[in-house]
This record gives C-alpha cells, structure tokens and sequence, in this order.
C-alpha cells in the first residue's frame, strides 16, 4: 500500500484502564494515543524490566531468545534474509540480536514513537542499521525478514489489517514475517503485562486469532510455536522448551508466516 497514511496504523488504546478481553474488542471504546511511547522513551527499559521481574529475567534475555527461536527456524528452511524490517521496533532493542543472530547485510527498524527512534539511534545505531518513522518509509517489496514483537496488541482490531498490509508490501514476493505476540492464555503473561504500565488498556491477541487475521490479509502462515514457560528459578527445564513449543501455552507466541511468492 503505497502513501499509507500513518493514522491506519498508529498504537491505539481501550479509554478504559480495566484489560479488555478478546471478546469485547469490537466494541470496546478507544482513542489514540501517538505520543504514548514517547513518555516512556527514556525509561522504557526500566518500567519493562520491573514487569518482568518476576520471571527472573531482564528484557535482552528474552530478546535474544526470540531470535535465536527465529533463526533455528528459518535454518531449518533454508531461509537466510539480507535485509529485516522491524516493525514497531521501539528502542531498538531487538536490532542488535537481528544484526548478531540473522547477520542480514542491513536493519530497519520503523516506530510511531519519535522519541524512541532517538533512543533507537542512540543506543543501537551502526553500519547496516537504520531507524525511521512509519510514516517516512513507504514500504517498497524490499525486505526478506520482517520481524515483529508485542506490538499488535497496542493496535486497535480495525486497524490491523492496514498494519499487515504495511508490513506485507514491504516484503519481497517469498518474504517472511515473524508475529511474536504476548499469549492471553498464559496466567503469567496476564500477571506481568497487568504490572506493566505502557500495558494498561492494551488489547490481547490470541494466536489463533492472529492466525486468521494473517489468512485474511494473504499470509501463508507456515508454523506456530509458544515460547517462555519456564521462570529463571526453574531453568534447569528450559531444555524441554522445544518439545512445549508446538503447545498454545506459552508465555508468547511466534506465527512464521510468508508473503506468496
């Protein structure tokens, strides 16, 4: 979709602070919020990291699981991207793990979030590595890999699909996309993201309801997989995490779909 007109698919948020359940969505009232992430741009990591305390962990572990996930994956297919878009890519902190793990020849990473392209630039800009404004770039059938993490839910339902549409003509005929989502299933996913403050009002996505909606948008979903079961206190387990993968139960979710070629 050429000339996408970033009010299609910037973040939007329940006015309501109670969580909204998936079944509600349709109905549930909603204003816009473009400048919510440029609040917590500086204390992104912070705010993020007090969520997930609990877990034991900090954000780049779970960072750079999700990529070593996605690369185990895409190995597995003989599938080697030369340029990744991140999509919602906030802070950046994803593109350093995309650059260490894919070793693509280049990384966009796009946000609504002014403020937090400049963190972005700041903390992980380098050769290879460019941030920009959804609005900026026009998406142009360029990327093999676009990746995307927890930034769905911060999209209103009707404004879904032209977010799929920008990520989907941004990719090569044969690209990929890589969906990691926040699973509602999962009681300890519903426990942290309820501490978490940019959370409040978000709108969860369940996996098979994902799956539908990249059907509906000319995605070829390949395979689903849930991640993140087990906490740092019982990490002797996490060796069993492949084998729980193919459940729906983990703490997020990554749909591996493809753009026909």
């Amino acid at each position: 979709m050429r000339g996408l007109d970033i009010s299609q698919v910037a973040y939007t948020f329940a006015q309501s602070p109670q969580k909204t359940g998936e079944a509600d969505l349709e109905n549930a009232p909603r204003h816009r919020s473009p400048n919510l992430f440029d609040n917590y741009a500086h204390r992104y990591e912070g705010v993020l990291n007090r969520a997930l305390s609990p877990s034991g962990e900090t954000r780049p572990y779970f960072a750079r699981q999700r990529i070593l996930w996605l690369h185990n994956q895409l190995q597995a297919i003989g599938f080697k991207p030369s340029r990744v878009l991140d999509y919602g890519c906030g802070t950046g902190g994803s593109v350093p793990f995309l650059m260490e793990i894919l070793r693509p020849r280049g990384v966009l990473g796009v946000d609504v979030s002014g403020e937090s392209l400049i963190q972005a630039r700041s903390e992980h800009g380098g050769e290879g590595i460019e941030f920009a404004n959804l609005q900026d770039y026009q998406p142009r059938s360029e990327f093999q890999l676009a990746f995307c993490n927890g930034v769905f839910h911060h999209i209103a339902p009707t404004q879904r699909p032209a977010a799929l549409r920008y990520i989907y003509d941004s990719l090569v005929p044969g690209g990929m996309f890589a969906l990691w989502e926040n699973n509602p299933w999962n009681p300890a996913t519903c426990y942290i993201t309820g501490r978490c403050e940019f959370d409040n009002g978000a709108m969860p996505i369940s996996s098979a309801r994902a799956r539908k909606l990249l059907c509906r948008n000319s995605f070829q979903v390949l395979k689903a997989s849930s991640h993140f079961y087990f906490p740092r206190w019982l990490k002797w387990l996490r060796p069993l995490e492949p084998t729980l993968a193919r459940l729906p139960l983990g703490a997020q979710y990554m749909l591996l779909a493809r753009k026909p070629a």
